[in-house]
């Protein structure tokens, strides 16, 4: 048992505690996206939902499930994407030109080239 299903069990169970659900209620009420956060309307009102998370501190991000791929994940990227764009709230390029150096991250030794000068200089 991971520290992931401990933490995802403990929201489940509270959910059913706090509202007071049937195993039927709770089931339909975290089936559809394996108990995540739900989001569903136009893409304007997607963004709205995003932005007051974002603007409120509920969320400093966010992943993105779409429930068919990769339609779902395309409308999600050429309609809702613009609109954050828009408003500031998603990156319209990336400064780096990797992973890396978008994260912050300082590039590490190389392991070899390092061992190489160790012993050299041995």
């Amino acid at each position: 048992e991971t520290n992931l299903n401990k933490s995802r069990q403990k929201l489940v169970t509270d959910l059913a505690r706090r509202e007071n659900l049937t195993i039927r209620q709770l089931y339909q009420a975290i089936a559809g996206a394996r108990g995540h956060w739900t989001i569903w309307g136009t893409p304007e009102q997607i963004a709205d939902r995003l932005e007051e998370w974002f603007v409120n501190d509920a969320a400093d991000g966010f992943n993105i499930m779409p429930p068919y791929l990769p339609a779902g994940l395309d409308d999600f990227v050429e309609l809702v994407l613009p609109i954050l764009r828009e408003r500031g709230l998603f990156r319209t390029e990336y400064e780096g030109r990797t992973l890396r150096e978008n994260l912050g991250l300082l590039r590490p030794v190389n392991q070899f080239s390092a061992a190489a000068l160790s012993s050299a200089s041995a």
